[in-house]
């Protein structure tokens, strides 16, 4: 069982989601605003928070970051709006997965039990592992990236990408690969999603950007350059 925080303006939507996600097995707590699920997170810890993205006093994107400055809780963004843009926006903001509006209750209690299950499997990881790769060095027990040295801010996904490449070094991987790697072999998103977050990861790697590469049709290679 886990404990989910909706946060969402809407109380239809909020009923929704509550009743599948009780007939899961799990806990619910509400808040209508960002601002609120702010403060309720400084207080109260959850498994998963299901955000809004446009809602009154703070919205989604924005209490999203602030959240992550002080907790380290998946985050499911809901919104209106799907151009890449707003996508985008969304993982710059450390979302786990962006579901548009509106959307099928299922499909939104499955991706919500693949980031469950994936960050339950991150917890029992093996803490003596340490990762490196050229200028690139991952503490796992810490969750940290360090770029020449200097610790680098990464999303859980921008993280989980650079671990699933590290550990395969030299190896090319395609986007499907990856996708099953890092947000779970029943993910019901497209492979763009790992295009993007390639792009965002790219932009935190320093100079070693460049050990990502891009291989034309097929995915990505992690390669010392």
């Amino acid at each position: 069982m886990a404990r989910i925080l909706i946060t969402d303006d809407e109380p239809d939507i909020i009923e929704l989601i509550r009743r599948y996600a009780l007939r899961d097995g799990h806990e619910v707590v509400s808040v209508g605003d960002g601002q609120e699920a702010i403060d309720i997170c400084r207080k109260e810890d959850f498994d998963i928070i299901i955000m809004d993205v446009m809602m009154p006093d703070t919205d989604g994107f924005t209490a999203s970051r602030k959240i992550h400055e002080f907790k380290d809780i998946p985050i499911l963004m809901l919104s209106a709006r799907g151009s890449e843009y707003d996508k985008l926006f969304g993982f710059e903001s450390g979302v786990d997965d962006y579901v548009t509006k509106p959307f099928s209750p299922k499909e939104l209690m499955a991706r919500i039990n693949v980031i469950l299950r994936r960050n339950a499997g991150r917890r029992k990881a093996d803490p003596s592992e340490r990762l490196s790769c050229g200028g690139i060095e991952i503490d796992e027990p810490g969750h940290e990236v360090f770029i020449d040295g200097e610790r680098a801010e990464l999303t859980a996904k921008e993280y989980g990408i650079l671990v699933c490449l590290v550990r395969n070094r030299g190896i090319v991987l395609s986007r499907e690969q990856i996708l099953n790697e890092v947000w779970g072999y029943d993910y019901f998103g497209d492979d763009r999603t790992v295009d993007w977050q390639i792009k965002l990861l790219r932009g935190k790697l320093g100079r070693c950007r460049d050990y990502i590469h891009t291989i034309r049709g097929v995915g990505y290679k992690l390669e010392e350059t």
